[in-house]
């Protein structure tokens, strides 16, 4: 009997899809395709990066359509490929099978996109023919694998080489890559189970009218101090809000801003609503579809309410405004005029400081803008 074990839907352990609904065999089977190019991903951290990362997967496929994609990441980013389309296999970083797979698989393409020091001894041990990003040598030091990849490792250094940079992160990217495309967007996809967990959420809290809902992501990484606006900020701007419109306002976040959400909610509990702060990742993903402004930090949530399709208003301090693309205005990036901006620091001392210098008047006007060119 034949069995083709390279074909691309062979799993190996169990039968493949076509054979259980159509119950073909390899020898008879119409379907049959190897892959053109096997290639490899890795990015591990962090997991907003992770979701960004995957806009290159466009570019990728249409360089290579039938190619197979194999990505390496953390545990507590695998969830974001659930459903993706243009990835074959994704591999926790943690999981013993990632290290097995670096020693056995020979991949035509390796791009790793992290200059870490995790990342970089994957790429150096795993068997690719061409390889491009950042590997570590002899002497245990990350460097570029291309010459494309030494501007973005030059910015990773030097924190003026950063500040002066023009060019989004998906440019840097696809030039590390050395692929180039017009579509750019970053991959989510959700299951039909997690679009009817948004909507079972929606109707059990009563957001199924014709108010606007501007969701408003309250917090940010720990990492950096002032990515995330203040509290007296999100306070002043909810009552703007509750003041001046009908809208409802959706508050999202994670554990760490459990506490600060809900006093927000405790404003006006009718019309703030706490959206959880226990979700899972892609329950998150699904609840950002359920508002019509998205506004939040530079962090994972304005790269999956950009992916979900969603207007946003992003807010900047720390970190570099330039990297963001703009999606041809589906984002509104707005930031203090403080000439510290871009700093990249973890924690600050300065007053006024990047974020206490963003207004709520601010904040609150640029919402009605978005709200008034999605009318």
């Amino acid at each position: 009997m034949i069995i083709k074990y390279d074909c691309t839907y062979f799993p190996g352990d169990r039968p493949c899809h076509f054979h259980k609904t159509e119950g073909v065999k390899c020898d008879n089977c119409t379907h049959y395709a190897v892959a053109e190019k096997r290639i490899l991903i890795i990015k591990l951290d962090a997991t907003g990066d992770v979701l960004r990362t995957t806009s290159v997967l466009h570019a990728l496929k249409e360089r290579y359509p039938s190619s197979e994609i194999t990505w390496i990441t953390r545990n507590a980013a695998v969830p974001i490929f659930k459903n993706n389309a243009y990835v074959n296999r994704t591999f926790a970083y943690e999981s013993t099978e990632t290290s097995a797979l670096i020693a056995v698989e020979q991949f035509d393409l390796v791009y790793n996109f992290d200059a870490s020091f995790s990342s970089a001894i994957l790429a150096s041990q795993s068997k690719g023919i061409a390889k491009f990003g950042y590997g570590l040598n002899e002497r245990g030091d990350v460097f570029p694998l291309n010459a494309a990849a030494e501007e973005w490792f030059e910015m990773g250094a030097f924190d003026d080489v950063k500040k002066k940079n023009t060019r989004t992160y998906q440019d840097h990217m696809l030039a590390i890559a050395g692929i180039t495309t017009q579509k750019k967007d970053i991959i989510i996809t959700l299951s039909d189970s997690e679009k009817k967990f948004a909507a079972d959420f929606a109707l059990y809290r009563g957001l199924a009218g014709t108010n606007a809902k501007i969701g408003l992501n309250t917090g940010a990484s720990d990492r950096w101090q002032y990515k995330m606006w203040t509290l007296d900020g999100f306070t002043a701007v909810i009552k703007m809000i509750l003041a001046k419109t009908d809208s409802l306002v959706l508050l999202y976040g994670g554990p760490l801003e459990a506490k600060r959400n809900e006093e927000l909610a405790s404003i006006d509990p009718k019309r703030v609503i706490n959206m959880g702060t226990s979700n899972t990742l892609r329950e998150f993903f699904a609840l950002t579809t359920l508002c019509d402004v998205f506004v939040t930090g530079d962090t994972l949530a304005l790269h999956a309410a950009t992916a979900m399709k969603k207007k946003v208003l992003a807010y900047f301090g720390p970190t570099s405004v330039a990297e963001i693309e703009s999606y041809n205005g589906q984002i509104t990036k707005i930031h203090s005029d403080l000439d510290c901006l871009c700093c990249y620091k973890m924690t600050c001392d300065f007053e006024p400081n990047c974020m206490n210098s963003i207004t709520p008047e601010v904040m609150f006007n640029q919402i009605l803008n978005i709200l008034s060119s999605n009318r």
